[in-house]
């Protein structure tokens, strides 16, 4: 098992390098060459900035049984499709059962951008403590599913 990032502006890479030490799980940062990132515990790949490009190498270096973090649907859906895990940002685990729904808002929301004009939205609100948290907590279970460990029926 392995954990690949889709690292450009990803503000839990150092959650993700805390738990997978703590578990001794490798991880890749995926990141396009706008975003130089280094780390003491991933391995990190720079990969061009064309449109897509992080996400293509991202989906080709992951396998069944992988965790992929990113807060791409689309990314997810492909992940998903190889029989990784995937999850958001959020913490929230995208799945079989909830990916196509994901996909399908995403796309009602764009489509409603794009018939009222307004492209540019506010962004998201300031990530909080609590946020973090849950990420972290979210993680570490995805983590041992994938790992295939006991110990989170243990805890």
């Amino acid at each position: 098992m392995r954990i690949y990032v889709d690292a450009d502006a990803c503000p839990v890479i150092g959650i993700v390098e805390k738990i997978a030490g703590k578990y001794g799980v490798p991880v890749t940062l995926l990141c396009d060459t706008n975003h130089v990132l280094t780390s003491d515990y991933s391995e990190v790949k720079i990969i061009g900035a064309g449109a897509d490009a992080v996400d293509y190498a991202l989906i080709g270096l992951c396998r069944r049984g992988d965790i992929v973090v990113t807060q791409d649907y689309g990314v997810a859906a492909m992940a998903l499709g190889k029989g990784a895990y995937a999850l958001h940002q959020s913490g929230k685990w995208y799945t079989n059962e909830n990916i196509d729904q994901m996909l399908m808002e995403r796309h009602l929301s764009k489509k409603a951008r794009r018939a009222s004009g307004k492209n540019h939205l506010k962004g998201p609100k300031k990530r909080s403590r609590e946020d973090d948290e849950h990420f972290e907590q979210s993680f570490e279970k995805l983590v041992l599913k994938a790992s295939g460990s006991n110990a989170l029926e243990n805890r």
